[in-house]
């Protein structure tokens, strides 16, 4: 180290700390995609190649700078090796470039042979054990792209570095665009690593404990930090009151959000006395909501009383405990839950944070990469509360209900925390069929700010704020009421531990839409202030699903989203214990296959990432 280089310590002992302002709230290096052209380092083998090689990446660039993106909108951030990878010190080069741009994946792309073994050199440096791989070689007839291929996965597999192959059926027209098929794997693989990047080292805040004993709310650090990459932080309640009791929350904010939401939705506050009266009980639902916010990303403006308190956890998903200490005498987190989970609040549109209901810290880690893999759509908590098979609706209702559900469907209803979004048809206002890919409706709906006004009118008429069921929430709540449209293909998920293992359920299905008179049958017997989606799977009855499904919760996407997260749960050796993905749609290294396929054998041998 140079003089230049020695920090100036008597500088910083000096200094007093400080809020430290980033470009955004939540903190951490953006997620970067390497691509490493490699070709054969022969005499004019290199010189004939080396053109077409570049094309080839130049491809590869364009298509996932276009069509990736974080869940705030950002496009991932892609690095280009410096020359043509041939050999190992030119692998050590492209390495040293790529350390130090914070690549956690890299697509090596090939047409020609080149020497496999030695480009390991490229991924075998400091850090780089985590780096997700990929490796498309060309299907042509000119130059055996195949076969450096599967002679490169070969010295990956050998060295326990599971590698993505992508390799087209047909021959590939090398003068014109990607095909289709390689370009659908590229651009999964690109989506799933971006997520693993963009979730390492950001954390999980657990606001409470344990919420009536649920399982899923015991927040297990070591298996977070383990598989995922993530930190984790706990914030008791009663630091809720004593913010609340000192005033510390910017009041203008809280009474903005008052006023935003008395003008924007409709109430409900029910029969007969209540704790509090209607316009106290909103204040106090958005200062919970602004002090959760606070809570996750940190708040500048509330420095100059207490920088230690303003500093927020960083949170890029939180957990509300709120049953039962908390909420046996004071309002539930219903209303802080539904609007920071939606992709709008008292401020304008703005990406959704993740907060998961009672503390449901493996249901809100799978909302966090949901919301990742959708590219940034807001994710529905719900409960599994009720199977009904068309039999027992039509035993209800006295009417055929089989042309709608023949397959019987799940109510999925969780007091009143759902996000706003899933009150509306978003495919409808964005003119999309149901077909398109999440990804694709969520990029069109991010342009257009008319499109995103448009929604969130829709879905502020579609909501009604019911007073809480004072059975459950006696410290009485606003609960957030809508009933999700039907025909909206919808995946649900859930992380699960037995143990010290973690697995993954995913399975796609499609919501149902009811008639009235049968929806509000349901209602009534069950809650009617709660959020109300009706889904039924794909390819099993919703008793399979309720039957093999784990906990009592599952986080919902808009989308159909299955295959992403089967490949990205191989890459964080997340075995996947139930699905319905076709077979075509399963992308995972091909280190698979030397285990057969099976997921539980091939994770349990290769390990964690980050242990």
């Amino acid at each position: 180290m140079s003089n230049n280089d020695r920090p100036d310590f008597e500088r910083l002992a000096s200094s007093k700390r400080e809020f430290k302002i980033f470009e955004k709230d939540l903190i951490g290096h953006v997620p970067t995609i390497a691509i490493t052209p490699v070709a054969d380092g022969r005499v004019n083998a290199f010189e004939d190649n080396s053109e077409k090689t570049w094309r080839m990446a130049e491809k590869v660039y364009d298509l996932i700078s276009k069509n990736v993106v974080l869940p705030d909108g950002r496009p991932v951030r892609m690095v280009v090796a410096p020359e043509i990878v041939y050999g190992a010190r030119s692998g050590a080069v492209a390495q040293a470039a790529f350390a130090g741009a914070n690549v956690c994946a890299n697509i090596w792309v090939a047409r020609s042979w080149c020497y496999s073994d030695e480009l390991m050199s490229a991924c075998q440096g400091i850090g780089s054990s985590e780096w997700q791989q990929a490796a498309w070689g060309l299907n042509a007839t000119d130059r055996p792209g195949a076969v450096w291929l599967k002679a490169f996965c070969a010295a990956m597999e050998e060295k326990k570095r599971p590698v993505f192959s992508i390799y087209n059926a047909d021959i590939e027209d090398e003068e014109g665009p990607i095909c289709d098929y390689v370009a659908e794997r590229l651009l999964r693989f690109a989506r799933c690593a971006a997520t693993v990047g963009y979730i390492r080292g950001k954390n999980y805040l657990g606001i409470g404990g344990v919420s009536m004993g649920i399982i899923g709310s015991d927040l297990r650090r070591n298996a977070m930090l383990g598989t995922f990459g993530m930190g984790s932080a706990s914030f008791d309640m009663s630091g809720i009151n004593t913010r609340i009791k000192h005033g510390f929350y910017e009041e203008d904010e809280v009474r903005k959000a008052c006023g935003w939401m008395k003008k924007s939705f409709k109430f409900d506050f029910g029969k007969g006395g209540r704790p509090l009266p209607p316009d106290e009980l909103i204040m106090q639902c958005c200062r919970i909501a602004v002090i959760v916010k606070d809570l996750m990303r940190g708040n500048a403006n509330l420095a100059s009383r207490n920088v230690e308190w303003a500093q927020g956890y960083n949170a890029l998903v939180a957990g509300t405990q709120g049953q039962r200490q908390w909420t046996d005498g004071h309002p539930n987190f219903d209303t802080a839950e539904s609007l920071l989970n939606s992709l709008f609040d008292w401020n304008g549109s703005r990406p959704s944070m993740t907060v998961a209901t009672e503390n449901d810290s493996k249901n809100g880690v799978g909302m966090a990469i949901a919301n990742c893999l959708s590219g940034g759509m807001s994710q529905l908590f719900a409960d599994i509360r009720t199977n009904w098979t068309p039999e027992s609706l039509e035993k209800m209702c006295n009417c055929n209900v089989r042309y709608i559900c023949p397959r019987g469907l799940i109510d999925k209803r969780n007091s009143g925390a759902a996000a706003l979004e899933y009150a509306i048809d978003l495919y409808e206002i964005c003119g999309m069929p149901k077909t398109t890919p999440i990804q694709k409706l969520m990029a069109k709906f991010r342009s257009s700010p008319d499109l995103r006004k448009k929604a969130q009118e829709a879905a502020m008429k579609a909501t009604t704020y019911m007073g809480a069921a004072l059975t459950y929430f006696p410290g009485d709540g606003l609960s957030s009421h809508f009933r999700s449209p039907g025909g909206l293909p919808m995946t649900a998920y859930r992380y699960n531990m037995v143990g010290d293992l973690i697995s993954c359920s995913v399975v796609e299905g499609e919501t149902v839409g009811l008639p009235k008179e049968i929806a509000d049958s349901i209602s009534e017997r069950t809650d009617p202030s709660w959020p109300e989606t009706a889904w039924s799977p794909r390819d099993m009855t919703s008793y399979e699903y309720m039957s093999k499904i784990g906990p009592n919760h599952d986080g919902n996407s808009l989308g159909l989203i299955g295959a992403d997260f089967i490949t990205f749960n191989s890459m964080l050796r997340i075995p996947v214990d139930m699905h319905n993905i076709p077979e075509k749609d399963i992308f995972r290294p091909t280190i698979w296959n030397r285990f057969g396929g099976d997921d539980f054998r091939t994770c349990e041998y290769l390990g964690p990432v980050y242990e």
